[in-house]
């Protein structure tokens, strides 16, 4: 019998259905990835009395709680981080699961690492209590965040999923100069808005992701979350393979073989069908940044803040005049004109190798004139920087040289920003608080926080000639 066309994820979805009740389906869970937050749900599990169930799927990466400053326990900023932190390995080996503690140089941010460790892979279930899974759909995976149903996860390696609805984002032409994924996928957000993909599962298509490397595409589904998608993913192509093979978690020898027939059975039919169908035109974007306290608050790093007196929508007015307030900021504003007090230049949305060098080409032989924080998303990635000598040039330029880990993305592990001050960060989230209390976070593209360190505020990228 023929079957119907489908998209990748509706073939993932029903390789992994075990049953069915209504829209929501009851899914097989290939892979775990746990964090140091997740101390409460093995203590739930087993006060229940059970125990993890395939603890060989699973994997523990400390992340958010761990500090910038060492890469050991004496490092963290106090006592309660340190006991979540010890006491979630300590329980995590005893149910068997393996942990990438700190001081293992795979230890970083649980979405590069499970990436770069192979752990994500095409075609497989993988959960994760981060609303940022979607980032390892860069690989093909169908990765998607869970909450308070991590102890059943443990307990049964099964997980309840609506289904989600169908979007496909399709990019086409070429980025101009100066202009990277992040800003691209910052214009989107801009345009579809916080809930622009609310509840769907987003494919990223069209010939420009195929062109991007797989750390450009982590971007783009990392900030997939930004628009309220459920899950975002890339079809598994050829550079797709090139990348996983050889990783510690990926398949070998017949496996390997195996796996990759399976793998390009996986895109989408041609007459797969899209709810949501949306195309742009990278050429159309420039270097973005944020002005509020939202992700879909960017415009053009040429624009101005935007007059709330303008907008007809009385709820978007009344989050904008709360932004602009909480902000400090002035409607018709020049972006430009906007100084910052601190810059990081980390998170799972770019901490990788390829966003460390595009920084380093604009630091290299320049001086950060603000507080300068450089945090890499694994200590692989780390170890490789460090190979190529862009320690030397951000220490150079008078920035600090973090360990891996979450950093100030989400200012859990001592690493803020004060109460009053901007910074220019690559984080993906800039709600209040965010980098510690009263701070004012401006999202933005590495090589744009790279400027912004160098000129003291917000700067168009394209103004500064690569040293």
């Amino acid at each position: 019998m023929h079957k119907p066309a489908r998209t990748i994820v509706e073939k993932i979805l029903e390789s992994n259905r075990i049953t069915e009740d209504g829209d929501r389906s009851l899914l097989y869970v290939d892979r775990l990835v746990v964090a140091d937050t997740a101390l409460p749900a093995f203590e739930t599990l087993r006060s229940a009395g059970y125990t993890t169930r395939n603890p060989a799927q699973a994997l523990v990466i400390p992340d958010h709680y761990t500090p910038s400053s060492g890469a050991t326990l004496a490092h963290v900023a106090d006592d309660e981080r340190r006991n979540l932190i010890r006491n979630t390995a300590r329980v995590a080996r005893e149910q068997g699961i393996t942990v990438f503690d700190l001081g293992d140089r795979r230890q970083g941010i649980q979405h590069v690492v499970s990436t770069e460790q192979g752990f994500a892979q095409p075609g497989l279930v993988l959960v994760a209590v981060d609303s940022h899974t979607s980032t390892q759909g860069a690989v093909g995976a169908l990765a998607f965040s869970i909450s308070a149903d991590l102890p059943h996860v443990l307990a049964t390696q099964c997980i309840w999923l609506k289904t989600p609805r169908m979007m496909r984002i399709n990019l086409e032409g070429r980025l101009a100069a100066g202009v990277t994924p992040k800003d691209l996928v910052l214009g989107i957000i801009a345009q579809l808005g916080s809930r622009g993909a609310g509840g769907f599962a987003v494919e990223y298509a069209g010939r420009l992701v195929r062109e991007f490397s797989i750390e450009a595409r982590t971007t783009i589904c990392n900030l997939a979350a930004e628009m309220g998608a459920r899950l975002a993913i890339v079809a598994p192509d050829d550079k797709t393979i090139d990348y996983l093979h050889g990783r510690p978690y990926a398949p070998t020898e017949r496996d390997w073989d195996a796996a990759i027939a399976y793998w390009r059975t996986l895109p989408s039919d041609p007459e797969a069908r899209f709810e949501r169908d949306l195309s742009f035109d990278a050429s159309d974007f420039e270097p973005m940044v944020t002005w509020g306290n939202h992700t879909e608050n960017a415009v053009p790093i040429t624009g101005v803040v935007p007059d709330p007196a303008q907008e007809p929508d009385p709820e978007r007015r009344a989050h904008m005049i709360k932004s602009l307030d909480y902000m400090g900021l002035k409607p018709a504003t020049r972006m430009t004109d906007i100084e910052i007090q601190q810059v990081f230049i980390g998170s799972c949305a770019n901490s990788r190798i390829e966003d460390l060098r595009e920084a380093a080409k604009l630091l290299r032989g320049r001086k950060a004139v603000v507080p300068t924080l450089i945090v890499p998303g694994s200590g692989l990635v780390k170890a490789q920087a460090e190979a190529e000598g862009l320690d030397v040039i951000f220490r150079s330029a008078g920035a600090t040289w973090g360990e891996a880990g979450c950093s100030m993305c989400n200012s859990m592990n001592g690493d803020t920003v004060p109460a009053g001050a901007r910074c220019a960060s690559t984080s993906n989230r800039n709600h209040m608080g965010r980098q510690g209390r009263g701070s004012r976070t401006h999202l933005l593209s590495p090589p744009m926080a790279a400027a912004a360190a160098i000129t003291g505020r917000l700067t168009d990228v394209r103004t500064l000639a690569v040293a």
